[in-house]
């Protein structure tokens, strides 16, 4: 008899059709905010945003040189310099301020904005100044040297769609072109409720647990995009449950660690059931199977179990979505990196599993990289993932690899 069958569970779902189950019961937030850009990083835009004016939005000298107008170079060489005066570096003009006439030339640096009558930057390799006086051995054509209004943005263009995050980069070239402030969704509220009669939040006596699960799921909500209230924990009473519950129906996501299963104290499931409905109640993935969700009130409920690793699992396969598909925030994938595993990876046909390994190089094989699993089971030994350098995902139609196969690792600690 299989692993989930001895918990009581009489069927799971996959983990497909449940992530779909729960998109279907996630409300996009339509709560918006006009933000300065020091504190958009991580909002998804709420409307496109155009860039305010070109970059650069003035001639600029690509090289360091001297400025000068094109025509007064043609024919010089080595053997034969066409020799020009300098300008605008007497009495500690700023060469900028300069213009350029017939015959002359002034010193610009890289960045520098063209003087007034310049078309062109003599490089300063193909220079020589003496007494006031300019030898250029190199002839330039009109343009040559300067990068023209716009070379990097043009004014007006569309520089983001609605829904995308915003990174630090983002922010500079935004501010770089004119713009300062942006209109963002809201992060998703989220509550975060820790439950459990053995959970203390320190000096643990014996049957008892130091409160993890809240604080990482926390923490990740406010990583993934969300807004977190972290809440004390709560015994298992279904009455203390209930009203947890109820007090956070004003956020858009309510999420709970522990007693998610179906012994006698998972009271969860039952409790979100008469507050609402349980749409899922245990999946095929592993480590975790006793996952589910409801909506309570159009509030969906995540019920995450008490095991730390598999609240982690589930917490990134179904909170980390939800969070996304809430906040209107695009849903990446994971960065993967491919490995050798150094040891057979077995797994529970029908069930999706997530194996947590350490990564090393190896200097061998295709991939360069070995993959070692840090344990094939042990979903409440919080150190074989936080160890960890990533997980490998066996599909439900796999019964694992073996020793010497070629895997893809994912870095599900990825940011966004």
């Amino acid at each position: 008899m299989s692993d989930l069958h001895d918990h009581g569970f009489k069927e799971v779902t996959r983990v497909a059709p449940a992530r779909e189950r729960l998109r279907e019961a996630v409300t996009p937030v339509d709560r918006t905010d006009t933000v300065p850009l020091s504190a958009a990083e991580g909002r998804a835009l709420a409307e496109p945003v155009d860039a305010r004016h070109a970059v650069p939005d003035y001639h600029r000298a690509a090289m360091d040189g001297f400025a000068v107008r094109a025509a007064d170079t043609f024919g010089a060489s080595d053997r034969a310099p066409e020799v020009l005066r300098e300008v605008g570096d007497d009495e500690g003009t700023d060469p900028e301020d300069a213009s350029v006439g017939p015959g002359e030339a002034t010193r610009v640096h890289t960045g520098s904005a063209l003087p007034d009558g310049a078309d062109a930057v003599v490089m300063v390799e193909q220079t020589d100044l003496f007494a006031g006086e300019v030898e250029v051995f190199d002839a330039v054509a009109e343009g040559e040297n300067v990068a023209p209004p716009g070379e990097d943005v043009e004014e007006g263009q569309r520089l983001y769609d609605p829904g995308h995050q915003l990174r630090p980069s983002d922010l500079g070239l935004l501010k770089s072109c004119g713009v300062r402030r942006v209109r963002v969704h809201d992060r998703p509220m989220v509550g975060v409720i820790p439950t459990g009669e053995e959970v203390v939040e320190r000096d643990p006596g014996p049957g008892e647990v130091v409160e993890t699960n809240g604080l990482t799921v926390s923490r990740y909500v406010e990583r993934w995009g969300g807004a977190a209230t972290y809440r004390n924990t709560v015994t298992d009473d279904p009455e203390a449950l209930r009203a947890a519950i109820e007090r956070d129906l004003t956020k858009d996501l309510i999420v709970t660690t522990g007693g998610s299963s179906v012994g006698e104290r998972d009271l969860i499931p039952e409790v979100v059931d008469r507050l609402g409905e349980v749409l899922v109640h245990g999946v095929a993935l592993k480590p975790g199977h006793p996952f589910g969700f409801g909506v309570v009130r159009d509030t969906p409920v995540l019920m995450l179990p008490g095991y730390p690793v598999a609240c982690i699992v589930n917490a990134v396969q179904f909170l980390r979505p939800a969070i996304k598909w809430a906040g209107q925030m695009p849903l990446r994938e994971h960065p993967t990196r491919t490995a050798t595993l150094t040891r057979k990876l077995p797994s529970e046909p029908g069930v999706k599993t997530f194996a947590r390994v350490t990564v090393a190089e190896s200097g061998e094989g295709e991939a360069g990289l070995e993959a070692t699993p840090t344990r094939a089971s042990g979903s409440g030994v919080l150190s074989s993932v936080a160890l960890a350098d990533g997980w490998v995902v066996v599909p439900e139609e796999t019964e694992g690899y073996a020793e010497g196969a070629t895997v893809p690792v994912e870095d599900w600690e990825y940011y966004a």
